[in-house]
């Protein structure tokens, strides 16, 4: 009996999220003094307490961005789907490729990469390509390669370190893109908030950016008080965290600073 010896995919790639809203450039203003620390912590006493994408570093130490999350997912290679095997060329058919055209200024590029070591999610193409599209940094749970010249073009880039391999030589593969994804062990949706600075890479939902500013600006505030009063002899104790006598002085601090202000201007 004739078989047919045609086969269809079992799913075409690249695979595409649905639309989504990124931040505005009022969120990324708002939030633009607040630490990875800062937004860790209280995005914790907000309940949400897996915030913190572990693992990837910046690769350029005193770099800092904030901006709209952008994804990118790798999966394990299936040889009837996707292989690494001379597809270095034919990547440009992949997600990879496809996500590199959406970018927009001030999408911070969010990749999950299953902390491999053996994958080099970007190059010096890409990267360069990403930065003329006006993006604001890249933070992916893997590696990169072309160390020196990714180094030279001035992306903000946090990862696990450097390997000599393309994007999917060996275990993983570009297969979706505006998707949710599970980066370090956190889940970041496409238009969330990312801040990463030396402290690494913190994801902050997008519905939470409004009370994370608020709670992030009289945090830091105290905290240059306590900073002060700590330099000039105070004890650990009084300052840090305020007790109830040490926040009446910082709040009559603060009124005193504000009239010297007003009387500046």
């Amino acid at each position: 009996m004739p078989t047919d010896t045609k086969t269809t995919p079992p799913i075409q790639l690249p695979v595409r999220g649905g639309p989504f809203e990124r931040a505005g450039e009022d969120a990324f203003r708002a939030l633009e003094g607040v630490s990875a620390a800062t937004a860790s912590a209280h995005l914790h006493g907000m309940g949400i307490s897996r915030t913190f994408i572990n693992g990837p570093a910046s690769i350029a130490p005193g770099t800092r961005v904030v901006g709209s999350a952008l994804t990118l997912q790798f999966m394990p290679v299936r040889e009837d789907i996707g292989s690494g095997e001379g597809q270095e060329y034919a990547e440009r058919t992949t997600a990879l490729w496809a996500v590199m055209e959406t970018v927009q200024p001030g999408d911070v590029l969010v990749v999950q990469a299953w902390g491999s070591p053996f994958t080099g999610c970007f190059g010096d193409m890409l990267v360069r390509y990403f930065r003329r599209k006006g993006g604001a940094g890249i933070v992916v749970d893997g590696r990169i390669r072309d160390a020196p010249r990714v180094r030279q073009l001035g992306v903000p880039i946090w990862c696990t370190g450097f390997t000599p391999h393309y994007a999917s030589q060996t275990e993983l593969f570009p297969w979706a893109y505006d998707v949710p994804v599970a980066a370090g062990g956190v889940l970041c949706l496409p238009g969330d908030v990312v801040i990463a600075d030396d402290d690494g890479a913190v994801v902050v939902p997008a519905s939470k950016t409004s009370e994370l500013t608020a709670l992030s600006r009289e945090h830091e505030e105290w905290e240059v008080f306590s900073r002060m009063r700590i330099d000039e002899g105070g004890r650990l104790s009084d300052y840090y965290p305020l007790n109830d006598r040490t926040r009446a002085e910082y709040e009559r601090w603060r009124h005193d600073e504000s009239a010297a202000a007003i009387g500046r201007d």
